[in-house]
């Protein structure tokens, strides 16, 4: 007994675990699986090990806050929160805080070209409890093998995703009251320039019924998605309006009076000629994508510079799209 007792003063009173991948995806894409307890969860269940093991999530939706915890036969019971959270980089979990089996899991990201490089270290203080650290020197191995598994989930689950980088992009989340609204639908190939000639079209129309109606316009012009089938894409061009009477027309020749959509989006600021603001959108899409938000409805551009006052390299696009909030 008193070697024993020598020997386990001995062992090491930390361990420490460091494991190692390449992932063939953009460093925000994976913070993303990361810096959500959710999508943790996808690449590294509780239920691999306890199908019947029940989970619950608490706190904020991801960031320092985010908690998922556990309680099953097989998996027991457990917490694991995130501290610590710094885009796109670096992510601290504390795993059963103030209890007896703490422990903190880290993960530091570093970009590669074309990938990025993920460095997962796992860290358990066991101070002086014995059994603790010869427990820790037989269980070490085992660990390295899960959370070398668990990080192949992750690349798998990463390389899934859409690889646009949209790291730079500038996110709002808010809630959006619903406008009222004169709009005509039209196509155009899924071209910039048809694009533009056939909202410049369209726009004429929405005008002249403004004016014939006597109404206000209420803000800047709309562009709202609505379909693409084959190689058509289909829109509306709208214009938000006001003073409307009883006796304003609901529709007149191809033009219509309705209402946006009114409730959670998200909104990003483009600003550069209109041409390239579908690459914002393949931004947004992988963006939704990589977090696993589901949209709401249909997304629209709104135009708040005028292009024959403001050159096209300064021209401001807000791009918004409606998004689901989670139950």
């Amino acid at each position: 007994v008193a070697l024993l007792i020598v020997i386990g003063f001995m062992l090491p009173g930390t361990s420490r675990i460091i494991v190692t991948a390449e992932i063939d995806a953009p460093a925000a894409t994976v913070f993303a699986q990361l810096n959500d307890q959710r999508r943790a969860n996808l690449w590294s269940p509780v239920t691999a090990v306890d199908p019947n093991a029940r989970i619950e999530f608490s706190g904020p939706a991801r960031g320092a806050g985010a908690t998922i915890t556990w309680d099953g036969t097989v998996a027991g019971s457990g917490t694991r929160t995130i501290v610590d959270s710094r885009p796109h980089d670096y992510i601290e979990n504390l795993i059963n805080a103030g209890e007896p089996g703490e422990s903190r899991s880290r993960f530091e990201l570093y970009p590669l070209p074309g990938g990025t490089r993920v460095d997962w270290t796992f860290e358990h203080d066991y101070g002086l409890n014995l059994v603790g650290r010869y427990f820790g020197v037989l269980i070490g191995g085992v660990i390295r093998r899960d959370n070398q598994s668990a990080l192949a989930e992750l690349a798998a689950l990463a390389e899934s995703l859409p690889r646009t980088d949209w790291s730079g992009l500038e996110i709002e989340r808010l809630l959006v009251e619903p406008l009222t609204i004169a709009y005509r639908t039209t196509t155009s190939a899924p071209d910039p320039t048809a694009m533009s000639e056939a909202l410049g079209d369209a726009y004429f129309e929405v005008l002249a019924f403004i004016d014939e109606n006597r109404l206000a316009t209420a803000g800047a012009p709309l562009s709202i998605a609505r379909s693409f089938s084959g190689a058509r894409l289909s829109f509306d061009a709208a214009i938000p309006v006001r003073n409307l009477t009883d006796a304003t027309p609901k529709q007149s020749g191809d033009v219509r009076i309705g209402r946006t959509f009114g409730g959670t989006v998200i909104r990003v600021r483009h600003v550069g000629p209109y041409r390239t603001v579908v690459e914002t959108h393949r931004k947004i899409a992988a963006y939704l994508a990589a977090l696993g938000i589901e949209r709401g409805g249909d997304a629209w551009e709104s135009y708040v510079s005028d292009p024959t006052e403001v050159d096209d390299a300064d021209l401001t696009t807000y791009v918004y799209y409606p998004v689901r909030d989670r139950p």
